[in-house]
């Protein structure tokens, strides 16, 4: 049986599952990751962390998406 945890994104509640990584939530929630940034717990993260970042009960992501266009 999974164990899921509570987290938040951009203020609300999402309940995921315990074993993802910061990139295995940003697939789940069809974000590209090459145009994204991301806040995790106040501090920026570099893209070639988010696999290794596990997620943990209570953590706050901001997730800001990068739209270009004139």
């Amino acid at each position: 049986m999974e164990k899921y945890i509570t987290i938040f994104i951009n203020g609300e509640p999402f309940n995921c599952m315990i074993s993802m990584s910061l990139k295995d939530l940003l697939l789940y929630l069809n974000f590209n990751l090459n145009n994204v940034v991301i806040e995790y717990n106040q501090e920026i993260i570099l893209q070639s962390s988010y696999e290794k970042l596990f997620l943990s009960m209570n953590d706050s992501l901001e997730i800001i998406t990068i739209v270009g266009g004139g």
